[in-house]
């Protein structure tokens, strides 16, 4: 599905879009009315204003955030097909430079969020299963059982990520639309019991039950109704992988059957007053349903909750490989499962969602608990939304009386949500704040680590490779010198077809003259065709010393020792540099010599001028990169002659303090 395919609605794109994008909000209605009613005491504890003005809340959220906020106008906020909070940050960025504090916090929740929701929603679908009779067993009869379940769903989920959003989105679609439809029909089938509970349509009441004393918990209870539109964010990330035509022509056949299922569940709770009373541990989702449909209607929630936890992990993908793109995160292995750039993998992420979920899991043990740390961190990445969202509509020219609008509207709703979900801090919030501020130091470090490497970088960094080609060439040829290698490969960024960092030089020329037949500088730019396989030279006027632009399709892998082999045939071939005959080989007529890889590394120096703060950043930064970096897998060079040096980065105005001489004592 590429770009072009994208921007088409077709009932295949609409099918894969229900499969991909509404897992999270779609599966809202497991626990959203559980937690309400659990706010205000239990169920004996709530009335017909309590539970109408709750439902009203719940609708006009969403309306309001779901629908007119990231719907209406924040999917027309891509970059290149692509959304998400990195995305609208890339295309307001030049707008100022503060917009990077809203943009790295941002991020980081969303992140941070996204080990949650897998852990939240399938462990709220198997605990259906408790204490559920089949014949005369009780295959699930204690909280135990609901986490070994869960974990076992939650690897497999992970598991299969490689696999690709296509197929995934092609696996879930239907699955989901089989969800939604069954959430709509079931709703209208217990709100037949009393249409009057509609009323809750009219937003007045859902002003009204804040400050009503049917309402125990007062603004608090917003936390409990911002569960209902989680999955917006989400949403809007995930764009990219269906394109935006297909979301905006689904959402309304989704939100009505969420609705039908919020208004259908707030009957029955109405209609049974006594059930269970003072016990918490049951849920009126699958209580609302009758007996006959409930393990069905289990199965089905898990396998939505399955395909929630998906919209969160795709979504995540794609915040990671925007933010390296960004220079918020360090580069990264992405894998490409389909034709789509949009569609990507990143083993690394996986596992640590994977791990973080699952420890998750086992740290709070129920959905109830889960549910008091859920929505915090996303409450923070929707406000930071608005605000990129504020700046995007200037650079769109609407008139500033409206963007004001929008931006008080929003700001001050999501404000209020804010408030209500840091009253669940102590009872879990923390932890998705721990995880958020872990990840957005990683981001902060590196993006402002680079920061002060560029600006603190001495004058002379830089050097053009053409002003050395007569001293490469005059060592190529010197035969005092011993041979270090036929073919000397440098994976260094040429700019702007002259230009190298003088560190490779250094290597070249100063550390050990690396005397070779022919010197390379490779620099591997990536298209955005999948497949795209291409090359071009420049030798400067001479035969040994070339510089390779490499274009390569996002879905070609980047195998440089292979591409390198067939463009030194062809050089060789067509008389562009010396042949390289071999006297000692097991190949008969072989004319290409041997190759050696090098790939630079910065060390921080200690003749490094900078303050103690821009110190700690750079100092930091390098060593996420020495961390979480391996060059020799970006280039497909696992298995070639490769040499990783260390150079000295020296940083900031250098006081060289002279030395004297004087007699021995």
């Amino acid at each position: 599905m590429n770009n072009g395919v994208r921007k088409k609605v077709t009932l295949a794109g609409l099918l894969v879009s229900i499969g991909i994008v509404y897992g999270d909000i779609g599966t809202s209605p497991l626990y959203v009315m559980k937690a309400i009613v659990n706010e205000n005491g239990g169920i004996a504890s709530v009335n017909r204003e309590y539970i109408v003005g709750s439902i009203s809340l719940i609708l006009w959220t969403i309306t309001l955030l779901t629908t007119v906020k990231y719907v209406l106008i924040a999917l027309k906020a891509t970059n290149h097909g692509e959304g998400g909070i990195f995305s609208l940050y890339a295309l307001v960025r030049k707008k100022a430079k503060w917009l990077v504090l809203p943009a790295l916090i941002g991020g980081a929740a969303l992140l941070a969020d996204g080990t949650l929701t897998p852990a939240v929603t399938v462990t709220t679908a198997i605990e259906g299963l408790k204490n559920m009779r089949f014949g005369n067993d009780i295959p699930v009869p204690n909280q135990n059982s609901v986490l070994i379940i869960t974990i076992i769903i939650l690897l497999f989920l992970f598991s299969i990520q490689r696999m690709g959003t296509s197929i995934i989105g092609k696996t879930f679609g239907p699955i989901m639309l089989i969800w939604f439809t069954f959430l709509g029909l079931t709703g209208a089938m217990n709100l037949s019991h009393d249409l009057s509970l509609l009323e809750a349509l009219n937003p007045v009441l859902a002003v009204k039950i804040l400050f009503s004393p049917a309402n125990k918990v007062g603004g608090l209870i917003l936390g409990a109704v911002f569960l209902a539109t989680t999955g917006a964010e989400a949403l809007y990330s995930d764009v990219g992988h269906v394109g935006k035509g297909n979301i905006m022509t689904s959402w309304p056949y989704v939100f009505i059957c969420l609705a039908l299922n919020y208004l259908g569940q707030g009957v029955w709770i109405l209609e049974n007053p006594n059930y269970h009373a003072g016990n918490t541990d049951f849920n009126p989702f699958f209580e609302a349903l009758p007996s006959q449909w409930k393990f069905f209607a289990i199965i089905l929630a898990t396998l939505a909750a399955i395909i929630a936890s998906q919209a969160l992990i795709t979504g995540s993908f794609t915040l990671v490989s925007e933010a390296s793109g960004l220079k918020f995160l360090p580069r990264m292995k992405i894998i490409y499962p389909s034709t789509e750039q949009g569609q990507i993998f990143i083993p690394s992420i996986n596992k640590m969602l994977c791990a973080a979920t699952i420890g998750i899991v086992f740290l709070f043990k129920t959905s109830e608990h889960m549910e008091a740390a859920y929505g915090l961190a996303i409450t923070v990445t929707m406000l930071m939304t608005t605000i990129l969202l504020f700046e995007y509509l200037s650079l769109k020219k609407v008139n500033i009386l409206l963007r004001l609008v929008f931006l008080f509207l929003f700001g001050a709703i999501e404000s209020m949500f804010l408030i209500s979900s840091l009253a669940k801090f102590l009872h879990g919030g923390y932890v998705t704040v721990i995880i958020a501020a872990f990840i957005g130091a990683i981001m902060y470090i590196w993006y402002f680590g680079n920061k002060v490497r560029d600006r603190r970088e001495a004058k002379n960094a830089y050097v053009r490779l053409d002003e050395y080609t007569s001293m490469l060439s005059n060592l190529s040829h010197d035969d005092s010198v011993p041979l270090y290698a036929t073919n000397l490969v440098y994976m260094a960024k040429v700019k702007y077809n002259k230009f190298i960092k003088r560190d490779i030089l250094y290597s070249i020329l100063d550390k050990r003259p690396k005397r070779a037949h022919a010197y390379w500088f490779v620099t591997v730019n990536v298209t955005n065709e999948p497949f795209t396989a291409e090359y071009a030279i420049n030798t400067y006027g001479t035969k040994n010393v070339i510089n390779v632009q490499l274009y390569l399709g996002f879905k070609q892998q980047q195998k440089v020792n292979v591409y390198l082999r067939q463009i030194v045939h062809e050089l060789i071939k067509d008389g562009t540099i010396e042949s390289q005959p071999q006297e000692y080989t097991t190949t008969p007529g072989r004319d290409v010599g041997d190759f050696k890889f090098v790939i630079v590394n910065d060390v921080i120096s200690p003749q490094t001028q900078l303050n103690t703060y821009e110190k700690w950043l750079v100092e930091s930064r390098v060593w996420l990169q020495n961390l979480s970096s391996n060059p020799a897998v970006w280039f497909g060079l696992e298995y070639a002659d490769t040499v990783v040096e260390r150079v000295p980065l020296i940083l900031g105005s250098q006081n060289i303090k002279s030395i004297q001489r004087t007699k021995l004592k």
